[in-house]
């Protein structure tokens, strides 16, 4: 507006004299549409979940729960067949990354088990090695972290199966993983 006031008479009468006997543009004959719209999500329900699940992790363990790891050394889920394990086990599988949990307590080995695990998936890699260590730096020389990460990885959905790495790849002191294919994290 300030710029219509500055314009001196003449320019004004120019521009009118110019502009003089044009019509305006027709409305465009055309319809507009809205984007789709998103396909609900049951967000609440992802938030609940992700609570319960983070409130098991980080929960002191039951003696139930040292009892059910007992000195298991593999896991494998429900319904899988035993040559999945098998497989695992004689290195039939590549190692495709791998983390070193040495130096970590227990809230930072989890919040780095569950972040590998969560971008390994997202990557589409599927056979994994976890160092967890022997526990011989721990008090006691009580391998804690080899016991609560079996305990974490058998309450992953992700996970299909783990076992301890030949004494070449860390032996007591590693988990390879295998992970399932194309899956988003749950």
């Amino acid at each position: 507006m300030t710029q219509a006031r500055s314009l001196n008479p003449d320019d004004q009468a120019a521009f009118r004299a110019a502009v003089d006997g044009a019509t305006p543009l027709p409305k465009a004959n055309r319809v507009s549409f809205e984007a789709p719209k998103p396909s609900p999500r049951p967000r609440q329900r992802e938030l609940d979940e992700a609570a319960v699940i983070a409130e098991l992790m980080r929960a002191p363990l039951a003696i139930d729960d040292w009892l059910d790891l007992g000195g298991a050394d593999s896991f494998l889920g429900s319904g899988l067949p035993r040559t999945l394990l098998r497989d695992l086990r004689r290195g039939r599988w590549s190692i495709q990354d791998h983390v070193d949990l040495h130096g970590m307590n227990r809230n930072e080995a989890h919040q780095q088990v569950a972040l590998f695990v969560a971008e390994s998936l997202a990557t589409g890699k599927r056979c994994l090695r976890i160092v967890h260590g022997r526990g011989n730096g721990s008090p006691g020389r009580e391998a804690i972290l080899r016991q609560l990460v079996k305990l974490w990885l058998s309450r992953c959905k992700d996970v299909l199966a783990f076992c301890h790495a030949p004494p070449s790849d860390g032996g007591d002191g590693a988990l390879w993983v295998l992970l399932k294919a194309g899956g988003k994290p749950r």
